[in-house]
């Protein structure tokens, strides 16, 4: 399996292959848009290049210059996604990754908001949705019957998703659509 900052650079690499564009004339090309917010960036590339949205969106990050300096450690990105009123849905993120532990190598990829977890490709994110409520995105090309986990509308990051208010949310269910999507990833 690849490190963080190797996947990066593969994903960078297909980007400017895809574009015809190097990361240098992309951020250029930012620039001179006039967008300033991330997520206005992110439309704007997607809009103007062609991109899906996981493209696009590590795009904005790095015209942002966000990537040229150290990473954070997984721990203090958690530490921020899960902090004041959202603290106790750590508790969540831990069942998750409880549940996750057995079905064998993956990595954690902090974002600002949740993490994305991957093998191959990404196969879930998970983070707070609300201070009462985590959301679960699960990436299945498959249908998962379920009253609990809902079909996303397409062309978002996640076909499906699922609300956790607690540890005990995390359960038999959710776990075996969890497996789906990581035997699928890779």
């Amino acid at each position: 399996m690849s490190t963080p900052a190797e996947a990066l650079a593969t994903q960078i690499r297909n980007i400017e292959t895809k574009t015809g564009q190097t990361l240098t004339q992309i951020r250029a090309a930012v620039a001179g848009s006039g967008k300033v917010k991330h997520g206005e960036v992110r439309t704007w590339l997607m809009e103007t290049f062609g991109l899906g949205y996981g493209d696009a969106n590590t795009l904005a990050h790095a015209a942002a210059g966000a990537m040229d300096g150290p990473a954070p450690s997984a721990n203090d990105a958690l530490d921020e996604i899960y902090s004041g009123k959202k603290a106790h849905l750590r508790a969540v993120h831990e069942a998750v990754m409880a549940v996750l532990a057995p079905f064998g190598e993956f990595e954690v990829s902090p974002k600002k908001g949740y993490v994305a977890l991957r093998r191959k490709k990404q196969f879930a994110m998970l983070g707070p949705k609300t201070a009462e409520r985590a959301e679960l995105g699960i990436n299945l090309k498959t249908d998962i019957a379920s009253d609990r986990i809902l079909a996303q509308k397409p062309g978002g990051m996640c076909q499906f998703a699922v609300a956790l208010t607690g540890p005990g949310d995390v359960d038999a269910e959710v776990a075996a659509a969890l497996r789906q999507a990581f035997d699928a990833a890779g």
